[in-house]
């Protein structure tokens, strides 16, 4: 094998590009074309193309060679890609302060994601170590969320699969075919849990809003649905993460004067949506609690919900080949802020509406009961409805959410 200096010598001699594609050889090449020395020379005359210089650039030039090298592994590669791509700009973050003062989240998320050419993308990896990319099928957009489906591609057999990871993607102008990989979301196949089915397929929630459509009687993947809270969906795409963002470790807190009064001045905003439309949408200001001696605590409202639900409550589908609407599921999103108007808990994923077995008393109402519930570690969401006989319409007449009082506690 040729010595290191050479291959780094010939390396040296490649444009951007090259460099980047080589980098998908093999493990060897790939920590050889992380070289922070050639990405900086790229990022420098990059810079002085578009003539500006940061403090941060003037320093390292004084310091040299040992200030750019001291930077962790990939560092100017990442920061070259930024750069080429537009975000160190502060335009579109400009944009994302313009908030929705309904749902609280900011107004131009699709419009941002958009002008940047933001997509995404499933890696999966089998027992073997091997890996196999797909690009999405098809994205929508809502004031909460974007759902993501990836329904035209052939997907390995599930049970040989160990993981799977969710991409946000940005592609740049480089001569290379790969694009250049940002956030990334991992799961594991253990934690997972059957969520619904019909005829044709059945679906599997693996957690962090992915869904999994499987053909009825086999294993063999149809679909892939994934919904993205819109809550820093644009920095989280683009960085280290795609999970859900909340304040880890952060505390509810109680009032100062009176600490038995409770959790107080908290908002929250509940969609329920589906590939094609918003089934509800409603928002509570001041939600309270009283607290208790448990270490978590239920939002309460003084107002009655009787929130009317849209049309039914359903999950369409599709693949290249078929399409079907799965019932009595669909997908919610949560976002409640704390006193401070901080998003304290954010939440995308597939609920179920089931039967209860005893139906409650209700003057109002003459049809069965039924109840939507969601719980992760962050909190619980309890919805009961009611139906109107002979019509296909529904009421929300109670909902409860319940939320840890330290994000350590587990509901």
């Amino acid at each position: 094998m040729m010595p290191l200096e050479i291959i780094l010598r010939i390396l040296s001699y490649l444009d951007t590009g090259s460099l980047f594609c080589i980098s998908f050889v093999n493990k060897h090449f790939h920590e050889l074309s992380n070289s922070n020395a050639m990405w900086y020379q790229f990022y420098i005359h990059e810079r002085t193309k578009k003539k500006k210089a940061s403090q941060e650039d003037q320093m390292i030039h004084v310091l040299g060679m040992v200030g750019v090298l001291e930077r962790p592994k990939g560092y100017w590669r990442n920061t070259f890609f930024k750069e080429i791509a537009g975000l160190n700009l502060n335009k579109w973050r400009t944009k994302l302060r313009l908030i929705d003062p309904f749902s609280g989240l900011p107004r131009h998320t699709e419009e941002v994601i958009r002008s940047l050419c933001i997509t995404w993308e499933i890696t999966v990896t089998d027992g073997r170590g091997r890996q196999s990319t797909f690009e999405q099928s098809h994205a929508s957009f809502s004031s909460t969320a974007v759902f993501v489906l990836w329904g035209a591609v052939s997907w390995p057999p599930f049970n040989q699969l160990t993981s799977l990871e969710l991409h946000g993607v940005l592609r740049v102008p480089l001569n290379c075919p790969a694009p250049y990989r940002y956030g990334r979301l991992k799961l594991q196949r253990e934690h997972s849990e059957l969520c619904v089915s019909d005829k044709i397929v059945k679906m599997l929630y693996v957690g962090q809003g992915v869904t999994l459509g499987f053909w009825k009687d086999q294993w063999g993947i149809a679909f892939v649905m994934v919904n993205l809270h819109n809550h820093r969906l644009v920095e989280r795409s683009l960085h280290a993460s795609i999970s859900p963002c909340t304040a880890a470790g952060v505390s509810a807190l109680f009032d100062d004067v009176d600490p038995e009064y409770g959790l107080h001045g908290y908002t929250a905003y509940i969609e329920l949506h589906n590939t094609v439309r918003i089934i509800m949408s409603v928002r509570f200001s001041q939600l309270f609690c009283r607290r208790g001696k448990n270490r978590h605590s239920a939002l309460e409202n003084n107002r009655s919900p009787n929130i009317n639900l849209v049309g039914d409550v359903s999950l369409p589908w599709r693949t290249e080949a078929l399409h079907g609407t799965i019932k009595d599921c669909c997908m919610i999103c949560l976002t409640v802020w704390d006193e401070a108007k901080q998003p304290f808990w954010c939440v995308s994923a597939p609920v179920v509406m089931t039967k209860e077995s005893q139906d409650t008393v209700s003057y109002d109402f003459d049809g069965g009961s039924f109840s939507i519930l969601y719980q992760d570690s962050e909190g619980r969401v309890e919805m009961r409805l009611k139906q109107m006989e002979n019509k296909e319409q529904y009421f929300v007449v109670n909902l409860v959410i319940y939320i840890a009082v330290a994000k350590e506690d587990l509901i």
